[in-house]
């Protein structure tokens, strides 16, 4: 089998925020084959996507590819002109984004986006690209494939979008797919349906394929190799079996470690978890119109829950179940339209602009996007500092030391106090968020999918440390995820959440045996680090048909 990409000693630089130019990839190599499927994995700023895009002569603003060879299907992509490349573009090679959601226009039609490349290249007639896009669309597995090009962007589902990005990107009859981490976004079940679809149409086109990722998991199910890459450097190659099995370089052992997060400890306190610290009753919140005193639309219908003193609950469900809108109702952003909330004994109002001092103290949310949670104007001394002078009023010298305790805490460097958001990686900024939470002094900490957005080792090292402030501290946790895995590591129950109530409660030793067929749908969808697992995977159809979100 030849090889359709040669990639030799690739050295790319890239100016840092003071100017200085640094060497991100240093010295890549990496072989595909026709047909190959192969997967880039590492943490954030590991080089994955820079080498990814360099396949099609490209480097983001601020980049420049500095040396090496990158051969596509017999052209050095890096000694073309920018107009040829541009030819190459769509046509040899295509790309899959991240999001669909923000690639595609949403006042054009979805038919118009898919043939829009056979249009620009002159590939076919319009109506020969319309045919052929039906034909990606059935592939696909799209729903109504003759008629879903008719519909415009926000009339599908992320799952369906996703897989229509990659309708667009197969139309031209590309030799390669980059695949950019296509599925992180996706509900674990969406997941599933993209995957297969991904899979089952690039193996008909017999086309060849980078998948960039974090998630080995994920990764398991769809490539033939995998490269590990590290800082900018090759740290391991091999089949996609002889990694997971039997894995050579140390950072890939850490990698694959991270997949089997250390099951949460007994309480050393046997009294512990016998006292209630929040107890929420037939609570119901939702948007919209409201109709004898309850809004038509119910994002949380009638849900009870009870979190005991030292201990956690965990709620899963996919987007759009109400978990997350369930947190800010118990923290108060988003007033309950009925129910009762009980916070260690006393009932709350349903605002927090109603709450006491110390009930808003004692109960503090630390949010998915530290990006977004965080002032970028502000030091990290100043985001850690607020809520120690609004909470405990101290002096600028007690808060100073306060802060150092607090870094201590989180496992940061005190020297991070003077460095704004920007300049901190996505692990140290959802510690710094996470510091700022521990600086009210709370007793519950309600945890809004804080891992999502972080890749696997990071991840990891944070439910480790949510576990050691739990021991020292006495802490409990509210952990909001749609990652089971996240969750069993670290929470004695787990609610299961579908369409605004809960359906379903079970401990982490009964997670093979629930109850509900939603949760059956959803625990059983969940990848395993094992190739055969998708190829093997048999879903109850009707549980598909009334439970998936397609």
């Amino acid at each position: 089998m030849s090889n359709l990409v040669e990639v030799r000693n690739l050295r790319i630089e890239a100016k840092t925020d003071a100017g200085r130019l640094v060497e991100i990839i240093k010295g890549v190599s990496l072989d595909i084959a026709d047909g190959e499927i192969v997967a880039l994995i590492g943490e954030s700023g590991s080089g994955k996507t820079t080498v990814a895009l360099s396949l099609m002569g490209y480097a983001r603003p601020g980049c420049r590819i500095t040396g090496g060879e990158i051969n596509v299907n017999g052209k050095n992509m890096a000694a073309l002109s920018e107009k040829e490349r541009a030819r190459l573009r769509g046509t040899d090679i295509a790309y899959v984004p991240q999001s669909a959601a923000a690639s595609f226009n949403p006042s054009s039609t979805i038919m118009e986006q898919v043939i829009e490349v056979t249009r620009i290249h002159k590939l076919m007639s319009p109506e020969q690209a319309r045919q052929r896009a039906v034909e990606l669309f059935r592939a696909l597995s799209l729903p109504d494939p003759e008629g879903i090009g008719a519909r415009y962007p926000h009339q599908v589902s992320g799952g369906q979008l996703q897989r229509l990005s990659a309708a667009m990107a197969l139309i031209g009859d590309p030799k390669l797919v980059i695949f950019d981490e296509p599925t992180t976004a996706l509900d674990v079940t969406t997941q599933i349906d993209v995957l297969k679809a991904f899979k089952s149409a690039m193996r008909a086109g017999g086309i060849a394929g980078v998948y960039v990722s974090h998630d080995l998991a994920v990764v398991a199910q769809i490539a033939d190799r995998i490269v590990v890459l590290k800082a900018g450097e090759v740290q391991e190659t091999g089949s996609t079996a002889a990694i997971l099995s039997a894995a050579h370089h140390p950072y890939t052992r850490e990698l694959l470690a991270a997949f089997e997060p250390k099951p949460r400890q007994a309480h050393a306190d046997a009294d512990a978890g016998t006292k209630q610290l929040l107890r929420i009753d037939n609570v119901t919140a939702g948007y919209g119109a409201v109709r004898d005193g309850l809004p038509l639309i119910r994002a949380v219908d009638s849900v009870s829950l009870v979190v005991e003193k030292g201990r956690n609950l965990g709620i899963i469900g996919e987007s759009g179940c109400g978990k997350s809108t369930l947190a800010r109702v118990i923290a108060g952003i988003h007033p309950a339209a009925a129910g009762a909330i009980v916070f260690d004994g006393k009932e709350l109002q349903r605002a927090a602009r109603k709450r006491s001092h110390d009930q808003l103290r004692e109960m503090q949310i630390v949010f998915q996007y530290a990006d977004t949670a965080l002032n970028p104007a502000k030091p990290v001394e100043d985001i850690i500092s607020r809520p120690l002078a609004f909470y405990h009023r101290l002096d600028r010298q007690a808060r100073s030391k306060r802060v150092d305790e607090l870094l201590d805490m989180v496992r940061l460097p005190r020297g991070l106090r003077y460095r704004h958001p920007s300049e901190l990686s996505g692990g140290q900024k959802q510690r710094v968020n996470f510091a700022r939470a521990l600086a009210a002094n709370p007793k519950l900490i309600i945890c809004d999918e804080i891992t999502s957005a972080l890749d696997t080792v990071v991840a990891a090292a944070v439910i480790e440390l949510l576990k050691e402030l739990q021991r020292e501290l006495g802490l409990s946790y509210i952990f909001i995820s749609h990652d089971l895995s996240v969750v069993e590591a670290i929470c004695d129950e787990i609610m299961v959440m579908y369409n605004g109530e809960r359906v379903e409660q079970i401990t982490p030793d009964k997670l093979t045996a629930p109850t509900h067929p939603y949760s059956k749908l959803l625990f059983s969808s969940v990848p395993k680090l094992d190739p055969t697992w998708l190829d093997g995977l048999v879903r109850d159809p009707e549980l598909v048909n009334q439970y998936g979100h397609r």
